[in-house]
Order: C-alpha cells, then structure tokens, then sequence
C-alpha cells in the first residue's frame, strides 16, 4: 500500500512538469506515467540514433540505453525501468542500473511498500527470478507465473520438473511441472501449473495444477486437494484463519470451495476473481448467475444489478462492508457499488477507489477522448488530456488529481488537491 500519509494534501494546484515541451526536446516520447504520489511524470523518450532513456520531470537520465521498456513507478514512488546496454537487459530504479545483466528481463513487481523490485530473467538459455539484484542461484529450462508474497520478500513461478521432448505424450502426461518458491520446486509434478498466490503471512503457497488430462484441483505446498474437479480457478488464502478457497466446477457449473469442501451453498454459470474484505470475514467473487449475465456476489448472494458484457476489477471497501466494481453492458461502462450502478455511462472506466473511511468511491473515466475524476456518480467539471488513478487524503476529505491539460499537441501536467465537496457538492 502506498504511504498517502506522508504526501503532500494540502489544497491547491502544482505544475509538476509542461510535457508539451518534451517533443522538442527528444525525437520521440511514449506514453507517460505518473508516480502514486502525482510528483513525478516519466516517459521512455528517443534521445538519438538508436538512443534511448528516460524523461523525468522536464528531464532525462543521464544513462543512455539501446532500449528502454516497461516503465514502471513502484508503491514507494521508485521509477523502474527495463533496459538494454549494448545487448545485456537489466533493471533501471531512478536511472541507477542494477550490476547483473541478462539475455531479457521481463514482468517487473513490486512489494506493498515498494522497496523489494523482482523480474523474471533469461541468461544462457537458464530462467529465474531476481530480487532487488539477486538472482535464484538456480535456473530452469522456463518459468512462468511469476507471483510475489505481499512484502515482495519470496518470489513463486511455474517451471518444468522432468525434461519432456515434443512428441513424448505420455511422459507430458505422467506430470512435468511444478511451482517454484524461491528458487526450489516442490517435490510433486503436475500436467499443469497455473495462477498461485501467497499466505498473508508470505510461509505458504497455492496453486492452480491438473493431475491428469481431465482433473483439475488446488495444490497447498505441493500437497494436492483430496477432492478432483473439472476446472478450477485461482485460490485465495484467508487473512484471518489461513485457509484456501478456490472457484471450483462442479457437474457444470461453479461454487467456491475451502481446503477442498464446498463453501458456498450455491452455484453459479460462472465464479471467478474472489477476494477477501481486508479482515478475512467476507469473501466477494464475479459471479455469472445465468448464462451472460455477470454482477458481484458477496459471501454467495448475488447482486439483483448484472451486467450482459463484462464485471470486472471488484474491490472491498476498507472496512470490508461495501464492494465496488466496473460494469458493462452494450458497450457502454459504468461503475456500481454495492449493487447500484453509477448514472452516467463513459467509453471506458478504472478500478474504483474507496476513500479510507469507506463512504465515497471515485474513479478515472473516459468520455469522447477526454479524461476526468468521478466520485460517488458525479463528474468533475474539468477535463484532461491524460490523468492518473485519483487517490483519497487520510482523512478521506480530499482528493489528489493527476492531469496533464491541453490538446493533443501540448499538454502541461498538474498535482492538485482540492475538496471531494468541490466535484460531489
């Protein structure tokens, strides 16, 4: 989580950097990021003949690349980015690089607090995870599923476990993958491995595996369910009492299990992208309750409100008794919040956001190319040529907006704080 506590809230408006300049100042500009905090703006930007870095605030590292991509600013407000030196790839944090290099780095994640970095990595044909500069001191013929714990200390992926060629189907099918904590793999193979998550506590891992062709189930450490299922969805652990649950199918259709037996006393034609309120007792999942139709279940009843498009991006509230999420339906987006849709419609919306105190819920949307800020329904009257995630003050009193103004040649970018009252009313 960012540490909002220690940004700047006090209201009024900041020109952080005039990005409209930028085009004159490098021959070409990608699309720019904003850091949580709204006091940085950095894009990748062509400095020469095969020449790249980065612009930070009106100005570029001072290292020049072959290659810049994925830029990324991290929890603590850290810009990231991955960079080629003359053919070797590492990872760039506010322009310092690390001192490993690699044939390709990739998928760059973040602790909650920012200060541990992980990518995946590929040198001499080896795949691995590296943490904050410190590679797996073992490497494997791939790896995929990259996961971090929510402290970003222990990194999990999926890698094969027994060397299988193209046409050797029954070896494939006796098991060849594994989950990988940390640079070990646990000691069962599986046909498959997929999505994975970490305990809270970052001592335990579950997965999504197949034990055969046909029978699907979750692997807690490398000890599988007892129970088989014919498809299964990513697993969760409890905040509060450390058990796993899973969307589970069922004859059919889908239900949540924990630690193998069923949970909730009903199905659905869809169950998927569960998650727990912040203190482990309620459980939210994407729900289809009939064939297209999609809204939010909260520990198994579903919202009367659906969807015919898409439901996506749910999120608890703080204090875990109101859910948000993104609908769609013919085309048009909207958010709801605990089962009633927002007003107006745009051509696209964010993940909502809940003020700490759980009472507003705001959000980035998008209209006829324009970008603004709306907060429980209501639109800000300003518009924007780019704009950040809107973020709550402590005191949930506040909101900071991160714009860049002007047309599709200019553009200057802004910080500003101003009172939710000055967009709710």
């Amino acid at each position: 989580m960012h540490n909002i506590s220690s940004w700047a809230w006090e209201i009024g408006k900041k020109l952080i950097a005039d990005t409209g300049k930028w085009k004159d100042m490098f021959e070409n500009i990608e699309e720019p990021y904003v850091s949580p905090d709204g006091e940085k703006i950095a894009a990748v930007v062509k400095t020469g003949e095969m020449e790249f870095s980065v612009c930070e605030n009106d100005a570029p590292w001072e290292r020049r690349f072959d290659k810049v991509w994925y830029l990324k600013f991290g929890p603590d407000n850290r810009l990231t980015a991955l960079v080629s030196d003359t053919g070797a790839w590492t990872v760039a944090v506010d322009g310092d690089v690390w001192e490993n290099t690699f044939d390709f780095v990739w998928n760059t994640k973040f602790g909650t607090d920012g200060k541990n970095i992980t990518v995946a990595a590929q040198k001499e044909m080896e795949y691995f995870a590296v943490t904050n500069d410190i590679p797996w001191e073992t490497g494997f013929s791939s790896l995929s599923n990259l996961t971090i714990s929510r402290d970003g200390k222990r990194v999990a992926g999926v890698v094969p476990t027994v060397d299988v060629s193209e046409g050797e189907i029954f070896k494939f099918q006796e098991g060849c993958y594994s989950a990988v904590v940390d640079g070990k793999p646990w000691d069962t193979n599986f046909v498959n491995v997929w999505d994975m998550a970490f305990s809270h506590d970052s001592e335990h891992v579950a997965a999504e595996v197949r034990t055969s062709l046909y029978d699907y189930t979750i692997a807690v450490d490398g000890v599988p369910w007892d129970k088989i299922y014919t498809s299964v969805w990513m697993p969760q652990f409890s905040p509060a009492n450390g058990s796993v649950t899973a969307p589970v199918r069922i004859a059919g259709k889908w239900t949540l299990a924990r630690d193998g037996n069923p949970f909730w006393n009903r199905s659905f034609a869809q169950l998927w992208h569960h998650m727990y309120s912040p203190d482990g007792k309620k459980i939210a999942a994407i729900v289809a309750p009939k064939f297209g139709r999609w809204t939010v279940a909260v520990d198994g009843k579903p919202w009367s409100l659906t969807f015919g498009d898409l439901v996506t991006e749910a999120v608890f509230s703080p204090d875990g008794n109101r859910v948000a999420c993104i609908g769609k339906e013919d085309g048009k987006w909207t958010i709801a919040v605990d089962g009633k849709a927002w007003g107006g419609v745009y051509d696209m919306v964010w993940q909502p956001v809940f003020s700490p105190d759980s009472r507003s819920v705001a959000a980035k949307a998008e209209k006829n190319g324009r970008y603004t800020i709306v907060i429980d329904g209501k639109p800000f009257k300003d518009s924007y040529k780019a704009l950040g995630d809107p973020v709550f003050s402590p005191d949930s009193e506040k909101i900071l907006i991160k714009g860049i103004e002007g047309d599709a040649d200019g553009g200057k970018y802004y910080r500003q704080v101003l009172p939710i009252t000055d967009i709710t009313g």
